[in-house]
Order: structure tokens, then sequence, then C-alpha cells
């Protein structure tokens, strides 16, 4: 006796977690808006999202015209101290043990098959702390690289993931 079983699902799902049928992805350059940041921040974040979705999904990266379409600015770029010690000295000044290097993108997502799927100017933020005892120039690459990493995962579960 021959049995047979058929599974059928509805809606698109794949083990990467994309959520669309979209075959296309455009990435528009990010511009860079911040006073602060490095000059090729903008760039950095575009390429890495770009990194992202060939490694992570289905999607293939063209130049215009994409099922899915993304641009935006990278907004913010600030460094504030968060850990103060007091120096027992009321005439100097209070340094601070550690400080937060946090940036903000600001991303609008088109979904051509879906629109209902799209935002616009929907902002991303996230941070990374370091000790004040290492100079940030040494470790602002490393920094902004993990940042980056996080912004993108929330930007690809709040777009392509649907999350």
């Amino acid at each position: 006796m021959v049995v047979s079983v058929w599974i059928s699902s509805c809606g698109v799902y794949s083990f990467s977690g994309s959520g669309t049928s979209a075959q296309t992805i455009a990435i528009e350059e990010f511009y860079n808006n911040t006073d602060l940041g490095p000059a090729n921040l903008a760039q950095t974040f575009t390429n890495q999202l770009k990194d992202y979705m060939i490694q992570n999904t289905n999607l293939s990266v063209v130049q215009t015209n994409g099922e899915l379409q993304m641009e935006g600015i990278v907004t913010g770029f600030q460094v504030s101290q968060i850990a103060p010690v007091a120096s027992g000295d009321p005439t100097k000044i209070d340094a601070a043990a550690q400080s937060r290097l946090t940036i903000t993108v600001r991303v609008t997502y088109t979904n051509t098959l879906d629109e209902s799927m799209s935002f616009k100017d929907k902002s991303f933020s996230f941070y990374r702390d370091f000790n004040n005892e290492l100079n940030l120039t040494d470790i602002q690459d490393a920094l902004i690289r993990q940042i980056f990493d996080q912004i993108i995962l929330d930007i690809f579960n709040a777009s392509i993931a649907n999350w």
C-alpha cells in the first residue's frame, strides 16, 4: 500500500527568513548627513547592506528598478559619556570611564509587489559602549561594523523578513 502526502503552504518563506517573492533589490547609495562621522560612513553602510542581502537572501542586487528598493541617510553619529568616575578632587572635572557610540540610519523601503509592506523615513539606531582607556580612532572601524551589523539585521527584519 502506498500513501501519498501532499504538503501545501500559503505565502512565501525561505530558510533565510525572507518573506517575499521578489527576485531583485535595488539599494541606492546612502547619504552621510552626520557632522562627526567618518567621511566614508554612508559608503561603508551601503556596501555592508548590499553584502548582507547577497549573503543572506536569494535576492539579486541590481542598480535600478528592483522589485524591492532601499534608500536612506545616515543621520546620527554620536559619542556620549555613560560611566562617570568621581575624581575625588572638587577642583577637577570628573572623567568618564566609558563612552557610547550611537549611529542612526533613516531608511525608505519600497516593495513594488506589495505596497502595504513599504515604509518611509523609518529610523534604525544602535550603539556600542567602549572603555575610555582606548583611543576611539583605534577601535572606531570595529565599533561601526558591529553597530551596522545590528542595524542591518533590524532593517532586514522590518522590511524583507516582515517581522
